[in-house]
């Protein structure tokens, strides 16, 4: 009888913003978690959060710390990444260029016109709820782009790829879905590349 996988391995960017609670919602659905400071904590990353917080911040964070890099090559070796709010803007093709998006900052108002919602999102399984605190939205978007939800008409919950990125913040009312999503499309890659290692790098 084979011994019970590893629970998959996220990370969760902890430059500044709310990561905190991401980690709590993910030790409650038994993921490991480890929160990401430097490049040397991106090694053998399951998948990524990119929280919420204040993007100009997040940005001279990831500069200093000689993170933007690495963070484009995991991305863009396949691995899932889960981004909200500031991290949708973190994303876009003004910040790490891994979402075919541009997003508008503090697109609702300021923090006085912060506001909950249940989104319907057929893609996660019916209704989401978002906490919306100085949340963007996506202005433009490209062709490969899955628009998941809107708010008045304006998209708040994208998906391209591997990449699911969403305006709002679901991890401070106890919304597990989206990081459900990425725990499957984590535990799913692991899976392949272990399936690809026993095969000597070929799928059957």
């Amino acid at each position: 009888m084979c011994p019970p996988s590893p629970p998959p391995l996220i990370g969760v960017l902890a430059m500044q913003g709310d990561f905190e609670a991401h980690l709590r919602v993910l030790e409650r659905l038994g993921a490991e978690a480890r929160t990401v400071r430097s490049p040397e904590d991106l090694e053998g990353l399951d998948g990524l959060i990119i929280p919420g917080g204040e993007s100009t911040t997040m940005t001279l964070g990831i500069e200093r710390d000689g993170l933007a890099q690495p963070l484009r090559d995991l991305v863009r070796a396949g691995t899932p990444v889960l981004g909200t709010c500031a991290g949708l803007i973190m994303l876009d093709r003004s910040h790490l260029g891994l979402l075919d998006v541009e997003a508008e900052r503090n697109a609702f108002g300021r923090q006085v016109k912060s506001f909950e919602a249940d989104l319907d999102v057929p893609a996660l399984g019916g209704s989401v709820h978002g906490v919306f605190i100085r949340a963007p939205w996506v202005a433009v978007h490209g062709e490969g782009v899955e628009v998941l939800a809107e708010v008045d008409g304006h998209p708040v919950a994208v998906r391209e790829g591997e990449i699911l990125a969403v305006a709002f913040h679901p991890e401070l009312e106890g919304e597990t879905r989206l990081h459900e999503w990425l725990l499957d499309r984590a535990t799913g890659r692991r899976r392949g590349q272990a399936s690809d290692t026993k095969n000597g790098g070929q799928r059957e």
